[in-house]
């Protein structure tokens, strides 16, 4: 049975069965620390546990996360919840931080490997890592002993026997972390889990704290500087309220997902981005594994474009431009509904400022179009529908597009089960290489209906007039010109000479 020798209050049953699993069932000599706060820098980052074992010290983030989980570059997609930061990434980080911490308390401790695992409690939780970048520091609750007692994850160079320097680790750690009393909360809201997150920027879900049994909402807590140089300083926060700048311009629809508030924490070492929690999983899921073989049925790949082209027309009618539609940015819920999210790196509207300049270190390439691929400030309306265009193909057919729109597609992508031929050409128009040629969302979505339904297109000229939700907004008539208005009759007399000419008069 291993020691408990300190820590706060566990936040969930999932940390409450990993406590109680080491407790009953590690060796008798390893020592455990639950649910503390160790500085780094001017702030404090959470730990769910700590564990020093025979050969290392060991963190551990506890995820009760259920089902198949898909890693894809640096995020994780759930099977029942939207996509979220690799919990393994900002663990290592806070491995790393804690190895600061003790360094500096005691410097012989930098012989002493500190170690980072992620444990799955979810009875069905099964890992899928293609790349295996992750896959190494994940374990479930069965595996867990065993994955702490393999002395063979010890990196060269450290030692594997920790014994001379237990005393050391133990006051260390007593004269830096801290216990963890409460969950973490900001604002109103209290943290019910941490889904994952990087340096920037940590996902939660919370509920009301003055509510209980309410319904829940996931929270975006962005980092920042609050001691940074003023130039510096703004920057950062212009990035971070970029996203809650965006979504506060497009009111609600079915097909967006909605923003219920943002602030600062005190100090504005935080900012929080409050949103509707979707209990829906990412396109990116969806994606047949190979050509011909789909996760969903046809009308119901049909019904998710539809969805997010209804989502992204709505956007645009209120002059907002998403710039990084990825799979990962739409979002299919129970139904088979979809919705558009990840609006971080939007622009709404015209403005004095950009955050154009991070876009190259988030942007996928697949879904970029030609005119930005090298000028991500030239984004637009136009690239997103580009964009929407890639995501529909590969829902559709089951592989990426070729090349240009007038390649030849890949073997049998044009003969995808119920994919009507007027959907191809659809989605062969969204990406042409020139952007005034691809149609607007609004346009596509009227064609995407059409094709549906089996009504032939028809040319724009005599097309059915859009819905007024997703047609875009008619600017204001701009003032008269001085001549205009020194000359009060100039206008009849050119209605008299164009009914004149075409024989109207």
């Amino acid at each position: 049975m291993a020691q408990i020798v300190g820590g706060g209050r566990p936040v969930n049953d999932a940390e409450r069965r990993v406590i109680a699993h080491l407790r009953d069932n590690a060796p008798g000599d390893w020592l455990l620390l639950h649910n503390i706060e160790v500085p780094r820098d001017d702030d404090v980052f959470e730990v769910d546990l700590v564990v020093l074992t025979g050969h290392s010290l060991c963190v551990i983030d506890v995820k009760g996360t259920r089902g198949r989980i898909e890693v894809s570059g640096t995020r994780w997609f759930p099977a029942r919840r939207s996509a979220f930061g690799s919990p393994v990434s900002k663990l290592r980080g806070n491995g790393r931080a804690l190895k600061g911490v003790l360094v500096r308390e005691r410097g012989e401790l930098d012989r002493v490997y500190v170690d980072s695992v992620v444990v799955l409690t979810g009875p069905d939780a099964e890992l899928v890592d293609p790349a295996g970048r992750d896959s190494r520091h994940v374990t479930d609750l069965a595996g867990l002993i065993g994955t702490l007692s393999d002395a063979s994850r010890v990196r060269r160079g450290y030692t594997t026997d920790v014994g001379p320097y237990r005393t050391a680790i133990i006051e260390a750690l007593n004269g830096s972390v801290r216990r963890s009393t409460t969950p973490p909360r900001f604002g109103n809201w209290e943290v019910e889990e941490e889904l994952g997150g990087d340096a920037r920027v940590t996902e939660y879900r919370a509920v009301n704290a003055t509510v209980r049994g309410g319904e829940t909402v996931l929270l975006r807590v962005y980092r920042a500087d609050p001691l940074a140089e003023e130039g510096p300083r703004e920057a950062e926060r212009r990035l971070i309220t970029n996203a809650y700048q965006s979504l506060t311009r497009i009111p609600p629809h079915p097909c967006v997902v909605r923003s219920r508030d943002f602030f600062a924490v005190d100090d504005e070492s935080r900012f929080v981005l409050v949103l509707d929690d979707v209990h829906g999983q990412a396109l990116h899921l969806h994606l047949p594994s190979r050509p011909g073989r789909h996760a969903l049925p046809p009308r119901a790949r049909l019904a998710v474009v539809e969805d997010m082209l209804h989502g992204l027309a709505h956007v645009h009618a209120n002059n907002v431009i998403h710039r990084a539609l990825t799979p990962a940015c739409v979002l299919v819920v129970e139904g088979g509904h979809a919705m558009l999210t990840g609006f971080d790196y939007a622009k709404p509207g015209t403005r004095l400022h950009t955050v154009a300049n991070e876009l190259p270190n988030v942007l996928d390439t697949h879904y970029v179009a030609p005119e930005c691929q090298a000028r991500p400030d030239l984004m637009t309306t136009a690239s997103d529908v580009y964009a929407a265009g890639v995501i529909a193909f590969q829902l559709l057919t089951g592989s990426l597009p070729p090349a240009g729109p007038d390649a030849e597609p890949a073997a049998g992508a044009e003969a995808a089960d119920g994919v009507a031929p007027e959907v191809m050409d659809l989605l062969r128009r969204m990406r042409d290489v020139t952007p005034a040629k691809r149609p607007s969302a609004a346009e596509a979505l009227t064609a995407l209906l059409r094709a549906r339904d089996g009504l032939s297109p028809v040319p724009p000229q005599f097309a059915a007039p859009i819905p007024p939700q997703f047609a875009a907004p008619v600017p204001a008539d701009p003032a008269p010109e001085p001549s205009a208005q020194r000359e009060p009759g100039r206008l009849d007399r050119f209605r008299k000479v164009f009914r004149r000419i075409s024989g109207n008069d």
